[in-house]
Parts: C-alpha cells; sequence; structure tokens
C-alpha cells in the first residue's frame, strides 16, 4: 500500500484515459502531460497505460509500505525520498516505510508519479482515471491508500534518462478547427500574433486566457468538442478544452491543439504566456 500522509493541493490517479464513451458524455479524462508519463512508464518497463498520480502544484506527502521502484516525473517539485533529494526521469527504489515528500514548486505545474507496474485500483469503464462522478471521488485525500505490487527485484535496462522537456515550451501547434473559416482578418492577426496570458480560469477541464480577440455573432448548434479544441465565447474569449472537458459545446470550434500542445499547455499555470503557430 501507499499511504498518503497529506494528499497535497490536487492529486489524482490517472492513466491514458477512458475510450468509447463520449458519445454517453463521458470525458476522456487520463494525464494531462502524457508525454512526460509515457517516458516514465518506459523507464520502468511499464504497460504504456500503467496509472500513475498526477501531481498539481503543491505535491503529497507519501509513506510506502512495500518494496519497490518509482520515477519522477513532470514537474519541478523539489522532491525528497528520506529528506535526500531525488530528480525527474531517474529510477528509484523504495522500501517499506520510506517516505516521499514534494516541496517548493520550481518549474512547470503537473508532476506525476510512477511506480513498477502501475497503481492498482477499480477499473471503471476501461480506465482508472479518477474523474467524479464516474468514480467515487475526484481526487485523493489525507490518508487515502493506494494498492501497487511489491516489487523488491528489478533490473531495469536503462536507470536514467535524458529527455527534452517541454516545460519552458511557449509555442502550441494547432490545426484548422471546423468553423476555423468564420474568422476574419482581424481575429486570425490576433490570434496568431499575440501571446496570451493564462487566466485565472484553468484545471483539468479546460484553460482561459487573459486577452480576448474579437467578438462575433456566429449561432451554430451544439457539437462534439475534443481535449485541446479551442472554442471562441460571443465576447471574444478563448477557451481551450482539456481532459475533463465536456464533450460537446456551442461556441465556435475555431482551432486544435496537437497532442504536444496540450501536453505544453498542461505545465502553464495563471500568468504564464503562450502564442499558438497555425501547421
Amino acid at each position: 500500500m501507499l499511504k498518503l500522509l497529506k494528499s497535497g493541493f490536487y492529486t489524482t490517479l490517472q492513466d491514458e484515459g477512458r475510450f468509447g464513451y463520449r458519445h454517453n458524455g463521458v470525458p476522456v479524462s487520463g494525464v494531462m502531460d502524457i508525454w512526460v508519463v509515457q517516458n516514465a512508464n518506459r523507464l520502468l518497463e511499464n504497460d504504456k497505460n500503467a496509472a500513475v498520480l498526477e501531481i498539481t502544484m503543491t505535491g503529497p506527502t507519501l509513506q510506502f509500505e512495500q518494496e519497490t521502484f518509482i520515477v519522477l516525473a513532470g514537474a519541478e517539485m523539489s522532491a525528497t525520498l528520506n529528506n535526500q533529494p531525488i530528480s525527474n526521469y531517474k529510477v528509484y527504489q523504495v522500501g517499506a516505510g520510506d517516505i516521499l515528500s514534494y516541496g517548493r514548486l520550481v518549474q512547470g505545474f503537473r508532476g506525476y508519479l510512477a511506480i513498477k507496474n502501475g497503481f492498482k485500483s477499480k477499473i471503471i469503464l476501461g480506465s482508472r482515471s479518477q474523474y467524479f462522478p464516474i468514480t467515487t471521488s475526484g481526487s485523493l485525500k489525507d490518508n487515502d491508500e493506494l494498492e501497487y505490487d511489491e516489487v523488491s527485484i528489478f533490473n531495469p535496462k536503462i536507470l536514467e534518462l535524458q529527455t527534452v522537456s517541454l516545460v519552458d515550451e511557449i509555442v502550441l501547434e494547432v490545426t484548422k478547427g471546423p468553423e476555423y473559416e468564420l474568422l476574419d482578418d482581424m481575429h486570425l492577426e490576433k490570434l496568431f500574433f499575440k501571446e496570451f496570458a493564462v487566466a485565472k480560469e484553468y484545471s483539468r477541464m479546460g484553460y482561459q486566457f487573459e486577452e480576448k480577440i474579437q467578438g462575433h455573432k456566429i449561432s451554430m448548434l451544439t457539437s462534439a468538442t475534443l481535449p485541446g479544441t479551442v472554442q471562441i465565447t460571443p465576447a471574444g474569449k478563448l477557451i481551450v478544452l482539456m481532459k475533463d472537458g465536456q464533450t460537446t459545446g456551442g461556441y465556435p470550434r475555431i482551432l486544435q491543439l496537437s497532442d504536444k500542445a496540450i501536453c505544453i499547455l498542461a505545465q502553464k499555470k495563471f500568468g504564464d504566456k503562450i502564442s499558438f503557430k497555425l501547421v
């Protein structure tokens, strides 16, 4: 078992997501930054869909009750194992009673804890990802416990990974959305030739930005959306839907973020800047 002595600001259990149920209004959910999680699971030679902890802004304090191996990934969050600093993308062995703690957020916004063979929990609609009300709770709380396999022997092929970090990237690559052609030259100029700062409204459901572009009077039927869909409100505000975002929307869908761009945006917090690049 892994015990959450302190749960942190917002810690959830996530895998790659819940697919095939959007027609029933069920979001994909899953890890926000799939890029870093795939690297962490590769180091542990896990299945690519192995469940991890997604740790937002302020990390938890965790106590391991069985031997295993772990990898940290994503945001730099001043993590320590038994009060000794540890790094991202490196395999560590932990023993019964060991304590993993997180400190000051240094870089990025979402960190991940991968464990050998992944965390165990009830699979609901094909996924372990937490999303209330599909799962009984939307996040982990103090004193919650998570199951994992006890592993005392593991000889990883690679102990440490030197990877290109996307945390400092600010350019979000996008393709044209279904209503892109409704934009005029003024919309396009403001959309692609200026930076946008993340507003206070940002979460696993979606990101908004401080700056607006020109408003519109376009009316449309509610239509399907995806993680990474960029909508524009009548007032000219941009909304980027993320992994827990709704499955339909009534605002024009002007852009679609690439998978890489979703990962970049997932590491941004209030005030961070981004720009869009049409590819």
